[in-house]
């Protein structure tokens, strides 16, 4: 039964462009990790939402500090890499870094 009432949502979802945005959003922020792993020997974690088919905002997280360049070049990096994977500058780009507590 409740596989029946997911249909219709899934094809509402199939006929907004939703499903593809996810899908080619996921791919993106795939390849902006494996950009910047390569750029920095790091792999961060990347996210992204999307509002109506525009990129509202990527977090681009590091697993931990990084202090090999500069952060304002290192940000510089990420928003190339960003701009490079997804095709549009997002509204927001965060970038973090986790620490240990």
């Amino acid at each position: 039964m409740r596989a029946l009432a997911l249909i219709p949502l899934i094809a509402c979802l199939a006929g907004c462009g939703m499903i593809d945005a996810v899908q080619n959003g996921l791919a993106y922020s795939r390849a902006v990790e494996a950009d910047l792993l390569a750029e920095t020997g790091v792999r961060p974690a990347v996210g992204f939402n999307w509002n109506n088919g525009t990129l509202t905002s990527v977090m681009v997280t590091f697993p931990k500090l990084y202090t090999a360049k500069p952060l304002p070049e290192l940000s510089e990096k990420v928003r190339a890499a960003v701009l490079k994977e997804f095709k549009q500058s997002p509204k927001q780009l965060v970038l973090g870094f986790a620490v240990n507590g």
